[in-house]
C-alpha cells in the first residue's frame, strides 16, 4: 500500500477525532447558517471510517473513492472561505494554495482509486 494513501488514512483519522476533541477548532470553516454541530459530528465520523478503510487493504478502493467524495462535499466551504472578507486559515493567499491543493487532492483520491 502506497505510503501516501497510508499517510492519509492516519491524517483522516487524526481530524476526524479532532473533530470531537475541538469542535470549535471547525466552526470559523463553515458558514454561519450551517448546521454546525450537525456538521461537525457527521465530518468527525466520516473522516475516522474514511481514515480507517484507508488502512485496511480490502477497503482501500472504497476510502479513496468516499474520500474523493468527501473533498468534494468540502469544496464549497473551501470557496465560501476564500471569499470572505478574512478566511478562516489566514490571508487569502493561504486560501487559494489551500483550495488549488483541494482540487490536486481530489484529483490524486481518484486517480489512486482508479489505478488498477
Amino acid at each position: 500500500m502506497p505510503f501516501l494513501v497510508i499517510a492519509f488514512g492516519v491524517l483522516l483519522i487524526a481530524a476526524g477525532v479532532y473533530h470531537f476533541v475541538n469542535p470549535a477548532f471547525y466552526n470559523p470553516m463553515m458558514p454561519r447558517w450551517f448546521p454546525r454541530e450537525l456538521a461537525n459530528v457527521a465530518g468527525g465520523i466520516a473522516e475516522v471510517i474514511i481514515g480507517i478503510a484507508l488502512l485496511v487493504p480490502s477497503w482501500k478502493t472504497y476510502g479513496l473513492y468516499a474520500a474523493c467524495a468527501l473533498m468534494v462535499v468540502f469544496l464549497p466551504l473551501h470557496i465560501w472561505d476564500l471569499l470572505k472578507p478574512r478566511p478562516a486559515i489566514g490571508p487569502h493567499w493561504v486560501a487559494t494554495i489551500r483550495l488549488l491543493l483541494q482540487f490536486l487532492l481530489i484529483w490524486w483520491l481518484w486517480w489512486e482509486a482508479s489505478a488498477k
